[in-house]
């Protein structure tokens, strides 16, 4: 294409200006804002299109299908499923990954009722709405688990239908992670032989892996389907994710097209073939203990925030193995300012990689001089 005319170079220089400002003030949403991609940069020449299955070749041979296959067997590998069980592919990001979950689950089970908490993520009833799926909400606990007494009690009423849950690794607001053991647990006292778990673990699902003492995430917990992001924890300049599942369950979905020359088992045609050479290079760049080191990272700055924050007066809490930190919901030019994610009477600060001490500390005094003033509301 050539240079770019003087007006169009002003107009990106304003914007990559304005990106850089408010890069540095971003702490309420899960992205990492810390990489450097541009050994990749040569790539950008290529029009990478992983069309179909990723464990099927295509008449379109610019692809990245053996990278993106390398992914899949490394997710796999930190949710427990056997390689030779796995089936997955690079998707869009968490909502795509929700629905192919969901998706697959109305294939095995036609019938079933999706069971939800009210503080999964939004994206979840849009999707459920797309695939005309029954579905009931269950309560949720304070602290943003499922209550599971009201979903044994609606389970029990309608123990004559196929139950699917959607069960939360790290909830949107306060990273809750639902007890998959107390939902088999259910399963069994109900005798309920049709089930389904599909697993949204968009931001926990990456940091489980690589604590000491993770709640039950995995499949050997049980679960049907997994979704996961990767631009949350590992980071990433475009909205990624994996979505992973039982290699036997896609046979129920899948049909060879002719025109690809490949099979259609995901949810959109064409998909990117650069996220997976993304992914792939974040993995062979952090490995296995560099990823446990980011991840430690997070969690000490997860404490360190609720620390300062309750030195304060400010009565700030995460849950267990959770990067979320859970405040009172101070005014809208203090959300503003950094970015805070607010819902009713509280926010979140949740400590990615680029947030720094620093960070926390002026995010904390802002909150306390607000309170000072009388502004804050809510507590816990």
């Amino acid at each position: 294409m050539g240079a770019p005319r003087p007006e169009i170079r002003a107009r990106l220089d304003s914007l990559q200006q304005a990106l850089e400002d408010t890069s540095g003030r971003q702490a309420g949403y899960p992205a990492n804002l810390v990489y450097d991609y541009s050994a990749l940069t040569p790539f950008l020449r290529y029009s990478l299109n992983n069309i179909g299955d990723p464990f099927h070749e295509s008449n379109y041979q610019v692809n990245t299908r053996d990278i993106e296959r390398e992914v899949v067997a490394a997710f796999a590998d930190l949710v427990r499923l056997p390689r030779e069980e796995a089936w997955g592919y690079v998707t869009s990001g968490g909502t795509e990954g929700n629905m192919y979950g969901l998706y697959l689950a109305r294939k095995l089970h036609p019938d079933g009722i999706v069971y939800f908490s009210q503080d999964t993520h939004y994206s979840v009833l849009k999707n459920l709405s797309v695939l005309n799926m029954r579905n009931i909400m269950i309560k949720s606990q304070q602290n943003g688990e499922l209550d599971y007494d009201d979903l044994y009690e609606t389970v029990r009423i309608h123990r004559d239908t196929p139950v699917i849950v959607m069960a939360n690794i790290g909830t949107t607001m306060t990273g809750a992670i639902d007890d998959l053991v107390r939902v088999q647990a259910i399963f069994e006292d109900l005798a309920i032989t049709n089930h389904y778990i599909h697993a949204d673990a968009a931001l926990s699902g990456l940091i489980l892996p690589f604590v000491d003492d993770p709640q039950p995430y995995g499949f050997d917990a049980g679960i049907d389907s997994i979704s996961l992001s990767g631009h949350k924890v590992i980071g990433a300049p475009l909205p990624c994710g994996v979505v992973l599942t039982k290699r036997d369950y896609v046979n129920t979905v899948a049909r060879s097209v002719e025109y690809l020359g490949t099979l259609d088992t995901t949810v959109p045609g064409s998909r990117s073939g650069f996220t997976p050479l993304i992914l792939w290079y974040a993995l062979e760049h952090y490995g296995h203990e560099g990823l446990r080191g980011l991840v430690g990272n997070m969690l000490d700055m997860a404490a360190y925030a609720v620390e300062r924050f309750n030195e304060r007066g400010i009565p700030a809490w995460r849950n267990r193995n959770s990067v979320t930190v859970v405040f009172p919901r101070p005014p809208d030019e203090v959300v503003q300012a950094w970015q805070l994610a607010p819902l009713g009477d509280i926010a979140h600060v949740i400590t990615m990689p680029h947030v720094t001490r620093a960070m926390v500390d002026e995010i904390v005094d802002a909150c306390a001089k607000q309170r000072l003033h009388g502004n804050m509301r809510g507590l816990r």
